[in-house]
């Protein structure tokens, strides 16, 4: 048996202690789920209004690369696009929100370095590479946006757990425990009351 579960003023004192502590808990769990889940819904809007850019900007960035195969050839815009530098600009760091670590995807702002003359293409590369540039400055941003979805949903499924635990088996567990021994110090004190009468009354008889 627990000793800390015998009716003892001691015992008593730690058990409400470890009720308000558990209570406590248990606000600082929900108002971190409430302001995690307004987070997570605010994510999930920008996700769906960068998904709806990159669908538009892709359509017509593909409409233009379209266009210029037909003018200049397949093999002639495969060349250019193979001659493009590998981008390095992508730096992920963290931020914290609630304790929970979500990245920070930054592209270093570098203008594109023009692989191809003017004077040799037409008008319709040019608008695919400006498409293709947003398509995947838009993308960079929603992997941020996704990583930190997931991320926060995460984080809110585990807080609403140890949330779930306090309220429904620590705070009840706790709030028997102090009842338990309050009532059994209750009836310890009435036992002793009765018991100094007993003996009040007998040494009254005896004088």
């Amino acid at each position: 048996m627990n000793p800390n579960t015998f009716p003892t003023k001691g015992n008593l004192i730690l058990a409400k202690n470890s009720l308000a502590l558990a209570s406590q808990g248990y606000e600082l769990m929900d108002k971190k789920r409430n302001i995690l889940l307004r987070e997570l819904m605010g994510l999930i809007d920008q996700a769906k209004d960068i998904q709806s850019e990159i669908d538009s900007t892709f359509t017509a960035a593909y409409r233009a690369l379209q266009k210029a195969n037909i003018e200049l050839g397949i093999r002639f815009v495969q060349d250019i696009a193979a001659s493009i530098p590998e981008d390095n600009s992508i730096r992920v760091k963290t931020r914290s929100i609630m304790g929970t670590e979500i990245p920070l995807v930054q592209a270093e702002p570098d203008q594109p370095r023009l692989t191809y003359s003017f004077y040799s293409t037409t008008e319709a590369l040019d608008q695919a590479r400006v498409h293709f540039e947003k398509v995947k400055e838009l993308t960079v941003k929603l992997s941020m946006v996704e990583n930190s979805a997931y991320r926060l949903a995460s984080s809110i499924r585990k807080t609403q757990k140890r949330a779930n635990a306090l309220k429904n088996i620590t705070i009840p567990t706790y709030q028997a425990l102090v009842t338990n021994i309050s009532n059994a110090l209750e009836e310890k004190d009435r036992e002793e009351f009765t018991r100094l009468k007993v003996i009040k009354r007998t040494k009254s008889g005896g004088n």
